[in-house]
């Protein structure tokens, strides 16, 4: 192995440096590059040996691809910065190139390096303010570098550069250079524009002469910076140089505010698109008749929606707009254009244009035209859209507008609209057309819902004798309905009362009782208010109405009537109060009907209360039958006081029912004797006979007393009585007494009374008549003891029978003592012990 393969050359090369002796090296390192080394320390070292002998050192740098550019700069940058600049240029070494051209004034160099190198990071180092030789750099590149560049790229990163580095004027001294002097770039379209923009923006005064001078540069695009930059003028000079006339005129209108210049220059032009756009700001400017104009001169519809938005919102220049939409129509075919210029031949009163367009073919919203119309009060011209479209509800408003009824009513009756007959009626009768609002109303009042409205309409007018012959009419119709009869009620009870209770009898069963009832109560009609209650079945209410309101309300046929069917009893007692203070003569009539619903116990006190009971004595003795106390009372009271005697005896012995022994204490002082009577027959019959035998005793009424003690049964009643007879010497009071009080006045007694009182004649009957009792008694005990024997003879010889019978049959029934005999037999015996045994017979 060779020395010249192993030799380290990168330690041996910085080691011979360092003494001079670096050339020693040449032959080892020429050997190993043709032996094809590629190792970077070889190729070092070898360049730099080159430098130092000066052997084309600058073509090996330039051609030479591995070397080290970063070491071989620097050994160069003292001996020869040029080679320093090319070895650190081939290696990209930027730092370390700017700083050795700086340092050894290298600018040409440098700025040919950067136009080159293409890196903004490294433009943007170099032309910072930091940067002492950026001025000379900028030079350099302006002057030598650019316009030597190959490529579009290289200009635009070093164009980019400046504009990163805000330095305007610098650029446009670069864009200068690059595009006025007939260089490779002067018509590079995108210099042209960067020239331009970057005047616009650092030096507006050079912008005109460019616009001159440069033709290949973006209008448009410079036009709007300029704009932006507030160049207005400039702008317009692009737009016209290059055609651009819509946006030239648009500058004029919109930038520099000059509608004038706009027009002249429109003028100059005279182009539809310039025209149009000229119109659009004149519209919009409120030149609206020279905005249209501008449009007719453009033949332009387009903006259609605007222009009639704006004269609509004037509300002037209508003439113009027809022309405008008349023009429009016959490029566009569309429905709002055709409804707009029926509006305008409305607003300029042109109805016979109006009607023939409508006529002809169209495609108008002719219907909102005519709402329109309607709305801003053009009546004659919404009667001719609304005739067009058939719609007779806003015809018939129209026409009612017009003051032309008959036709409103016409039209009403084609819409068959409740609205629009409602409509119809209220303007006929606010004209006081009453004929044409009749025969409206009767197409509203068949709807019961709407028949309120009306009738209100014409009472708050005061025309209310023709609402009663609207509702009279319509009671004629097939279509009535209940309410039209109730309201007519209502309107007869406020209007025309004489006429409100036959119409209430003639169609009672058709109409709202209960609503026409608050009507009257509320107009104090009784006496339809009673009625009204009596068809209601509001029986109760009716009889109170009658009562409060008797001189309106009552006749007594009807109140009686009308009492059958009370069904509140305190009603009743107030009725009867209401006879009994107005019309008492009429009293028994109303009881006869009252009487199955009152009670009549009340009844009675109600008028004893008042003393007025004499007034109701047909109908207490209607009700006696039914035996109720204070009735009975009542009408024995009455039959006391007018001394009917005979009916008041009837009436205790039919009717018991009542407080007896107080009308028997009532009647013991009464002057009349027939009453004196009667209280002992009370007496008698509430079994106090004593009491009741005195009253007779007293009053001489023997056979009554008789009578009495006879029904007591009581032996000292009677024989006290037979005692007074005795006393009196009424002998034959006391034959009749023993006669009738045979069965309890004891023998002993009657006959001691006869012998005392030497009665003995008359009192012989009684004798003879009680010892034939005692007789006959005794002879019919004889046949009663004689039956007894025999009947027992007969038992003890049947039971001697029954004994032999059994003693034969002993073999075949076994004898049980326990449950054979009964109790109180004697089996020994064979007699009932209950007998008494023997000839015992007790009490006989």
């Amino acid at each position: 192995m060779s020395i010249y393969t192993v030799a380290p050359v990168e330690d041996l090369s910085e080691e011979l440096a360092k003494r001079g002796r670096l050339k020693l090296l040449l032959p080892m390192l020429e050997k190993r590059i043709e032996e094809g080394d590629e190792d970077s320390a070889t190729h070092s070292a070898i360049a730099k040996i080159y430098i130092d002998i000066n052997r084309d050192p600058e073509k090996f740098l330039e051609e030479n691809p591995f070397y080290d550019s970063l070491s071989v700069g620097k050994y160069c940058e003292k001996k020869n910065p040029f080679l320093a600049f090319v070895a650190y240029r081939r290696g990209k070494c930027d730092k370390e190139l700017v700083e050795i051209t700086n340092k050894n004034t290298l600018f040409k160099e440098q700025a040919s390096y950067l136009v080159e190198r293409q890196d903004l990071d490294l433009w943007e180092f170099v032309l910072s303010e930091e940067n002492s030789f950026r001025q000379q750099l900028i030079d350099q590149v302006i002057s030598s570098a650019l316009p030597k560049a190959k490529t579009a790229e290289e200009v635009s990163i070093a164009v980019k550069a400046f504009i990163a580095a805000e330095l305007p004027n610098q650029l446009i001294n670069l864009l200068e250079k690059i595009v006025l002097e007939n260089s490779r770039f002067s018509d590079n379209s995108n210099l042209q524009n960067l020239l331009l923009v970057t005047a616009i923006k650092a030096d507006p005064s050079r912008v005109k002469d460019y616009i001159e001078k440069l033709n290949n540069y973006d209008p448009i695009r410079i036009a709007d910076v300029a704009i932006g930059a507030e160049l207005y003028e400039e702008a317009f000079l692009i737009f016209k140089k290059h055609g651009e006339n819509v946006r030239a005129v648009e500058v004029l209108i919109n930038n520099i505010k000059s509608l004038e210049r706009g027009l002249s220059w429109a003028e100059i032009c005279d182009e539809p698109d310039v025209w149009s756009t000229l119109a659009k700001v004149q519209l919009e400017r409120g030149f609206v008749d020279k905005g249209i104009d501008s449009y007719l001169k453009a033949d332009d519809p387009s903006n259609y929606d605007r222009v009639i938005f704006i004269v609509n919102q004037s509300g002037e220049y209508f003439e113009d707009l027809v022309k405008f939409l008349k023009m429009a129509r016959t490029h566009i075919k569309e429905p709002k254009i055709e409804t707009e210029l029926i509006y305008a031949f409305a607003r300029v009163d042109s109805l016979v244009e109006l009607e023939e367009l409508i006529n002809g073919p169209n495609v108008a919203q002719i219907q909102a035209v005519a709402d329109r119309c309607y709305d801003e009060e053009m009546y004659q011209a919404a009667k001719l859209l609304y005739n067009n479209v058939s719609n007779f509800s806003r015809l018939a408003s129209t026409l009612i507008r017009l003051k032309e009824f008959g036709p409103a009513v016409d039209a009403a009756r084609k819409a068959n609209s409740t609205r629009t007959w409602k409509e119809v009626n209220m303007a006929c009768v606010d004209a006081k057309e009453f004929r044409l609002a009749q025969v409206s109303g009767l197409n509203i009042i068949i709807h019961a819902d709407e028949m309120d409205e009306v009738i209100k309409y014409y009472e708050h007018r005061g025309h209310f004798e023709e609402v009663i012959q609207l509702l009279e009419a319509g009671l004629k119709l097939e279509s009535s309905h209940p309410a039209m009869f109730t309201e007519l009620g209502i309107l007869y009870s406020k209007y025309s009362q004489e006429k409100l209770l036959p119409h209430i009898k003639l169609y009672s069963n058709k109409m709202n009782i209960a609503k026409l009832i608050r009507q009257c109560d509320q107009l104090h009609q009784w006496n339809e208010l009673s009625y009204l209650y009596i068809l209601y079945q509001e029986v109760n209410n009716a009889v109170l109405t009658i009562i409060n309101h008797p001189i309106e309300s009552w006749t007594h046929e009807r109140f009686k009537d009308v009492c059958k069917d009370l069904t509140s009893v305190d009603i009743c007692y107030k009725a009867l109060d209401f006879y009994l203070k107005d019309h008492p003569l009429l009293l028994n009539e109303l009881l006869s009907v009252l009487s199955p619903k009152v009670d009549h116990s009340r009844v009675v006190l109600q008028f004893r209360n008042t003393s007025d009971l004499p007034l109701i004595k047909p109908y207490l003795i209607s009700v006696q039958n039914n035996n109720i106390p204070a009735v009975n009372l009542a009408l024995n009271e009455l039959y006391i006081e007018d001394g009917e005697f005979e009916n008041l005896r009837h009436s205790i012995d039919t009717f018991a029912n009542f407080d007896q022994l107080s009308l028997a204490q009532q009647l013991e002082q009464h002057e009349l004797i027939q009453f004196r009577i009667i209280a002992a027959y009370i007496y008698r019959k509430n079994k106090r006979y004593a009491k009741s035998v005195e009253l007779s005793k007293s009053d001489l009424i023997y056979k009554d007393a008789i009578d009495t003690a006879a029904a007591s049964k009581d032996s000292k009643i009677a024989e006290e009585l037979l005692t007074f007879f005795a006393e009196k010497s009424l002998k034959e009071c006391f034959s009749a007494c023993l006669f009738t009080c045979y069965d309890i006045i004891h023998p002993d007694v009657a006959l001691e009374l006869s012998w005392r009182f030497n009665f003995t004649d008359f009192a012989m009957p009684f004798i003879i008549q009680v010892m034939r009792e005692f007789s006959s008694t005794i002879l019919s005990l004889q046949s009663d003891l004689n039956q007894i024997k025999e009947e027992k003879k007969k038992e003890e010889e049947d039971e001697q029978n029954q004994d032999e019978i059994q003693s034969e049959d002993d073999n075949e029934i076994v004898f049980d003592q326990g449950g054979f005999y009964d109790s109180g037999f004697n089996s020994n015996t064979g007699f009932n012990q209950n007998f008494g045994g023997g000839n015992d017979f007790g009490n006989f």
